[in-house]
């Protein structure tokens, strides 16, 4: 996959996941950066599950889910910090 298709992926990645667990993006580089660690994530968890995905909605859903997951490992650690 490109370099420009993992930035298109990692920004909806990070603006969807945002929204979906505070209610707002984090702007065009926070979006990008919470995307593509999101999908290394999403990629690792889907491995461990045996899934696989392919192609451009099967990455920003698994981007998506990594997403989601990492912002809520963020969230339980600022609140017991």
């Amino acid at each position: 996959m490109g370099f420009i298709a993992w930035l298109i992926i990692g920004g909806l990645a990070g603006w969807i996941a945002g929204n979906i667990m505070r209610g707002g993006g984090f702007g065009i580089l926070g979006n990008i950066g919470v995307g593509v660690v999101g999908a290394v994530l999403g990629g690792f968890l889907f491995g461990l599950l045996g899934l696989q995905s392919g192609g451009f909605i099967g990455s920003l859903v698994t981007a998506i889910v990594g997403a989601v997951v990492l912002l809520w490992v963020i969230s339980k650690v600022k609140q017991s910090g």
